[in-house]
């Protein structure tokens, strides 16, 4: 099986003040494609964004991940059931789960191990659906150091499983008959500067670049760039494309 990457453990609480949330047309469009609501499980929960959302509607949700840290920092729930283990090897049930969600981390997974246990837990009928969200989008100046920061300095410092999400999921191999999924959500929100310097701060590179330069944080390069062009109490919308796969689980 696949080595596990923590890669978020160290900055979870800055992942959880500065990660965008989904909007609410993802979770009707997941809640349409799901007869029964008793159990869902979210896998790689993280802070339990998504978790936290289903419980509204389905009698249990079991969340798990990998870090500790993450869970620790999730709003707990009586229907919620939290544990730290990884998504590849889970002590459910059989056919215990109508849906299965993955946000923003399937690509960390061992895709065979993870969908030989989605169809050992996962109900026959029942949806596995897993989405990412790609690179921000805000105007063409900001954009621009965005993605320069994102493919030149930033770019050797990115896990290979990066490329994943650049390819909106298309290089997966996705071993479930597919069903049609929505090609224009986004997610969209209002953010100032310091949103934005501070979710640069959670991502995985960055961490990766601060213990191969002795601790250094590449950010506050472009920060010092970003403050020139944007004002400090200035909100500017935020973009995030989201790309989406929805499996049926048949046995």
């Amino acid at each position: 099986m696949k080595r596990l990457k923590d890669n978020f453990s160290n900055q979870s609480k800055s992942y959880k003040k500065y990660r965008p949330g989904y909007p609410k047309e993802l979770y009707e469009i997941i809640l349409s494609t799901i007869k029964t609501r008793n159990e869902c499980w979210d896998c790689g929960t993280g802070n339990g964004q998504v978790a936290n959302e289903l419980s509204k509607y389905f009698k249990k949700v079991s969340a798990t991940d990998i870090s500790e840290n993450q869970i620790e920092l999730a709003e707990k729930k009586a229907n919620i059931q939290y544990q730290k283990i990884r998504s590849e090897s889970t002590n459910f049930k059989s056919d215990q789960f109508d849906l299965i969600t993955v946000a923003q981390a399937i690509h960390w997974f061992d895709f065979q191990s993870f969908y030989k246990e989605v169809r050992r837990v996962g109900k026959k009928g029942g949806k596995l659906i897993v989405w990412g969200y790609g690179l921000v989008k805000i105007e063409k100046e900001i954009d621009d150091l965005v993605n320069k920061f994102y493919a030149q300095k930033m770019g050797s410092y990115w896990d290979i499983e990066r490329e994943h999400i650049d390819s909106e999921y298309e290089t997966i191999e996705f071993d479930f008959k597919e069903l049609q999924s929505p090609s224009n959500l986004s997610i969209k929100s209002n953010w100032d500067v310091n949103h934005l310097i501070g979710f640069l701060n959670s991502w995985s590179s960055v961490q990766n670049y601060k213990v191969t330069n002795k601790g250094k944080n590449p950010v506050e390069e472009i920060a010092k760039e970003l403050l020139k062009k944007w004002k400090k109490d200035e909100l500017k919308q935020v973009k995030f494309p989201i790309f989406m796969k929805i499996g049926l689980i048949e046995k």
